[in-house]
């Protein structure tokens, strides 16, 4: 019996397997706003296989957006383009959709990745200020963000708040609170982001205290049967950075407070960073932290083969795996770990016919848009 094809429960929230098709800026959107791409993108991966799919980082206002085609939750119109895609995905899928709710903190106003992804220079078209913990920018070179002072830290606790009102009416299953990759939230955690000299800053309790503060507005603007969980980066990769052993901490604060299940990522604070890529680089981090609380933790990076999933789950590395570029390559990546791990996977009827004669009991049966 595979164990990556074990169900999992999430809090209250119950998935099928342990794949998880991990969130991933598309960056098309229209003033935040999800169009045909978004469509045409999640309804695919919404057929994969996978027991959850998490849409990508999801801004909670206008500034916090990473890049101006950043997706966004925080206008009526962003809530009718999410609720046309859950519309479509509901009726055709019976996958566990969550979303993901970010701020892009220093590392907003940028150009899209394909287009160099750089700070947009001030004045340029499409260009907007920052916020940030303190007044530092990320790169050298680039215009310094405006720190946040009790006023605006107040604004942003609001705008996730309100956002994850807007995603419990569009029905979403689970909330995961972006406190990875360089961006605010992540910013307020790290010593390379964060010189704040005030409550929110200083000591590892002052430094997670912003954090701590909007996971519980977030989980409380969010229906109590529903689980909120959070994504970390569990180290800079930098010296004298945030590290594992704060990240343990952090953890079990969240678990304390009601967080449902950690994502463990890492990097992205500074471009100082050296991380050495070899597959599943990041695994030992969620190890570590699975071995100090008793929530599930999430693995994720560079994870590819399926017999390398099964083993992260099987050897009890962690509960779950995501997986990103792996998926956009082979968005049925999951059908075809069943097949090699000798598992069954939800496939929609109409694909049935696909299944190779050789794993003929590949496919579930499974009623879709009953939910």
């Amino acid at each position: 019996m595979s164990r990556l094809f074990e169900p999992l429960a999430i809090g209250n929230l119950h998935l099928d397997n342990r794949i998880v098709v991990a969130p991933m800026c598309q960056y098309c959107a229209t003033e935040g706003t999800a169009g045909d791409w978004h469509l045409i993108h999640l309804g695919h991966l919404a057929l994969s296989g996978a027991g959850m799919l998490v849409v990508e980082a999801t801004a909670v206002s206008p500034e916090g957006r990473i890049t101006p085609g950043d997706l966004g939750l925080y206008s009526d119109a962003n809530e009718a383009g999410l609720a046309h895609v859950m519309k479509a995905i509901r009726a055709n899928s019976p996958i566990k959709v969550a979303i993901q709710l970010a701020h892009a903190g220093r590392k907003a106003s940028s150009h899209a990745p394909w287009d160099g992804g750089l700070q947009i220079p001030a004045g340029e078209v499409g260009a907007w200020t920052a916020v940030a913990p303190s007044a530092v920018p990320h790169s050298a070179g680039e215009d310094a963000p405006m720190a946040l002072d009790d006023e605006g830290l107040q604004r942003v606790r609001d705008q996730f708040a309100a956002t994850a009102r807007r995603a419990a009416r569009l029905g979403f299953d689970g909330i995961e609170l972006h406190a990875a990759h360089g961006y605010l939230l992540h910013e307020f955690l790290s010593p390379l982001a964060n010189f704040r000299t005030d409550a929110y800053g200083g000591s590892l309790e002052n430094r997670m205290r912003f954090v701590l503060e909007v996971f519980d507005v977030v989980r409380a603007a969010f229906p109590a049967d529903k689980p909120v969980w959070v994504r970390l980066s569990a180290s800079d990769w930098v010296e004298g950075g945030w590290n594992i052993e704060q990240s343990v901490v952090l953890a079990k604060a969240l678990e304390a407070r009601g967080c449902a299940a950690i994502h463990v990522s890492s990097g992205g604070v500074s471009p100082q960073q050296a991380i050495k890529l070899v597959p599943g680089y990041q695994v030992p981090f969620a190890k570590r932290i699975k071995s100090e609380i008793g929530i599930p933790t999430i693995a994720v990076g560079l994870i590819t083969d399926p017999e390398q999933a099964e083993a992260i789950v099987a050897d009890g590395e962690a509960d779950a795996v995501a997986l990103a570029r792996a998926m956009l390559y082979d968005p049925r990546w999951p059908w075809h770990a069943a097949a090699k791990l000798g598992a069954q996977v939800h496939a929609p009827k109409q694909y049935w016919r696909s299944q190779p004669r050789e794993y003929k009991d590949l496919f579930a049966q499974a009623s879709f848009g009953m939910r």
